[in-house]
């Protein structure tokens, strides 16, 4: 890792250890702490990581970028830092300056499209939208007669209607009837494809530092805990557990990791990228289910209460599964890449990475 990657990673975990500790987090019902939190985090400019200089942005890396993401996930940070760093990652590819505040994008699910009129208004619709409902500004892709553009929005020009997943963060549907953007440009040689990749290959560095949260919880609460007359680590079905979900946390993080360095190091977003990705995105979501439910079992019925801090880090990774595809879609779409190359293609492919 780069000097530049330890810094990044350094200001981050600062700023989640004093004001984003899970267990002060999970005892605060009111929400005071994601003001300060979300405060000290754009002025230390990791919103706008992806972002050029001359855009507005700190102008940090890739590699940056997915390295604090795999920080925020090991601490389950629950405010729009990784989809502001998506939006502006997403405007800066139609060279569109960056405005203050939270964001998100849209669409988030390949399902989704909205369309772009010839007057250049914006209608359709998306749902699961992480954080629509505190984003000050969406960055809209947006599918119209001359190709692909880039758009970024006043979220108060689309209609919200709120949701939750299943870690109880905003997962919001955003419907546009003839929106006006503030500006929106044409994006040659984008497609949507592109934006659900690099968001799958954010939400598996979360989910594999979420993982890596779990684990550490689960080895010192193991190492706490008595029963009959000694600590449940040394039991051989409590250790069996462990191992399985080092297991799970460690194929999670190579995968995750090697998709980010490939996306780092790429020119485009290639079959060989598309691999990485997609197969990242499926591995780190079948990681989030066998996981979490090994973590929970080392606990027993303490983990599951409101009170302990383990099902913060679970049920974020189980939400982000879904986000920017499931690992159901991308395994079908692998499958069609595949296909599609042919046979003799697959070990060609496979052995590059």
């Amino acid at each position: 890792m780069a000097e530049s990657d330890n810094i990044v990673v350094e200001t981050a975990e600062k700023i989640f250890a004093d004001l984003a500790d899970p267990q002060t987090i999970n005892n605060n019902k009111k929400g005071s702490w994601q003001a300060p939190l979300w405060q000290a985090l754009s002025e230390a400019g990791l919103p706008l990581s992806w972002v050029p200089d001359d855009l507005g942005g700190s102008g940090a890396s890739l590699a940056d970028g997915f390295a604090l993401l795999n920080a925020a996930g090991r601490f389950a940070v629950a405010v729009p830092l990784a989809e502001t760093m998506l939006a502006g990652w997403l405007l800066a590819q139609a060279k569109i300056a960056s405005p203050e505040g939270e964001m998100t994008v849209l669409p988030a699910s390949p399902k989704d499209r909205i369309t772009l009129d010839a007057d250049g208004a914006l209608s359709g619709r998306a749902r699961g939208v992480p954080f629509a409902k505190a984003a000050k500004h969406f960055a809209v892709l947006a599918h119209g007669k001359d190709g692909v553009s880039i758009a970024l929005v006043d979220a108060s020009k689309g209609r919200i209607e709120s949701g939750l997943n299943v870690g109880y963060d905003h997962s919001d549907t955003v419907t546009f009837d003839k929106v006006q953007p503030v500006t929106v440009k044409p994006a040659k040689d984008f497609d949507q494809n592109t934006l659900m990749l690099m968001g799958g290959v954010a939400r598996s560095l979360q989910i594999a530092g979420a993982l890596e949260a779990m684990l550490d919880i689960s080895v010192r609460y193991s190492n706490e805990r008595v029963a009959f007359e000694k600590k449940i680590s040394k039991f051989q079905a409590v250790q069996h557990n462990l191992a399985r979900l080092a297991g799970e946390s460690a194929a999670a993080l190579a995968a995750a990791t090697s998709a980010a360095d490939a996306i780092a190091n790429a020119k485009s977003f290639d079959d060989e990228v598309y691999l990485e990705a997609a197969s990242a995105k499926i591995r780190c979501a079948e990681a989030a289910e066998k996981g979490g439910a090994i973590a929970h079992q080392v606990h027993g019925a303490i983990g599951f209460t409101s009170e302990h801090i383990l099902h913060r880090f679970s049920l974020r990774a189980l939400a982000w599964r879904d986000d920017f595809g499931s690992e159901s879609h991308w395994a079908v779409e692998l499958g069609k890449l595949v296909a599609n190359r042919g046979a003799d293609e697959l070990w060609p492919l496979v052995a590059s990475r």
